[in-house]
């Protein structure tokens, strides 16, 4: 997918709908100084594009019951094809792993888990993670606080 050059406007309309996607139209073009209809097909475009890749609601976890929250690190053996691809369409799947990066550095990837407790995180570790074929290394860092969550891209 080729790459947009954002406008000024394109960048508001980003600023906006990353305060609250479930602004209507109306308001977001009254926001961006734009008619409602320009305001669409800009929107419009930037959803095509890729640029805008989706809508969600951010759920906040610990009021949902899982309280339990953690960085997890994790080194793989050797990058062999067979196991990368079957960790990442493993990890993928996790409905624990609620973030997966692959990095630079001591570890291969990093995870965000979240789970109801500790007993719930020590189930995923013996029943998932450790079973995974290729796994070296695994490093837990318990989250304290959250700080910055979902954070916006500038605009």
């Amino acid at each position: 997918m080729a790459r947009i050059e954002l406008g000024a406007q394109d960048s508001r309309l980003l600023q906006i709908l990353q305060s609250d996607a479930r602004v209507s139209n109306q308001d977001l073009a009254d926001q961006a100084g734009m008619s409602a209809s320009a305001c669409w097909r800009r929107v419009r475009i930037l959803e095509e594009a890729g640029v805008i890749a989706g809508y969600m609601a951010i759920v906040d976890a610990e009021r949902a019951g899982f309280g339990f929250s953690a960085i997890v690190h994790v080194t793989l053996l050797r990058h062999e094809a067979d196991h990368v691809s079957n960790f990442i369409a493993r990890v993928a799947q996790q409905p624990e792993v609620v973030e997966c990066f692959s990095t630079t550095g001591e570890a291969d990837y990093h995870l965000r888990v979240v789970c109801r407790d500790k007993d719930d995180y020590n189930v995923f570790l013996e029943q998932f993670l450790f079973r995974l074929p290729g796994i070296a290394h695994v490093r837990t860092n318990l989250v304290l606080k959250e700080i910055k969550l979902h954070g916006k891209i500038p605009a």
